[in-house]
Formats: structure tokens, sequence, C-alpha cells
């Protein structure tokens, strides 16, 4: 019975952990977070760092690891937001444009 515990509390943690890949990804694609609570995410990240913490000093490894890599993703995302709203974002046309007047220079004295 143990193990079929012990099972259920690896897939749940591996569960919740790969849960925040696929908002990590999105952000990072669309170079926005627009939709994102930076109050959310803070009180959550250092609720995590909290069970992270606990995990440690139970030590309860795998308690902690899954918590570190799930700081670690949650954080990520915190940090594009920062750093995306503070980054001028341009219109898809207008970086299309960029690069294709880059890749073709045009004469002007013809």
């Amino acid at each position: 019975m143990q193990t079929f515990i012990d099972m259920m509390g690896y897939v749940a943690a591996f569960c919740t952990t790969a849960a925040f890949i696929p908002q990590v990804l999105l952000v990072w694609r669309q170079r926005s977070a627009a939709g994102i609570s930076i109050a959310m995410y803070m009180a959550f990240c250092f609720g995590v760092f909290l069970w992270l913490c606990y995990g440690i000093v139970i030590r309860a490894w795998p308690l902690a690891i899954n918590n570190g890599v799930t700081l670690v993703l949650a954080s990520s995302v915190l940090v594009m937001k920062w750093r995306f709203e503070r980054t001028p974002r341009q219109p898809q046309a207008a970086r299309k444009a960029g690069a294709t007047s880059r890749s073709a220079p045009v004469d002007a004295t013809a």
C-alpha cells in the first residue's frame, strides 16, 4: 500500500510541475505575458519557495526537487513578464518588413 501512495505522490508532483511548461513556452513564443497576474505569480512563487524549504528541512527530496523545478518554471514566467513589458514590441508586419529590407538593401543611386 505504501508503494501505491508513494507513486500517487510522484505522479501528482510530476503533473503539477509539468503543468507550467505550456505556460512558459506560450509566454516565450508570444514574447508577451500580458494576461499574467504579477501578484498571483509572486504569491505562488513564494509559496513554492516555502514548500521547497520545507522539503529540504524534512529531507523529503521528491518534494524539494519538484518544488525547485516548479519554482524555476514559475519564476521564469515572472522574469519574462518583466522583460517583455519593458521591451517595446514591434508589430509583426514591421518585423517582416525590417527583415526584408535588411536582406535586400535598396540602391539609392539608381
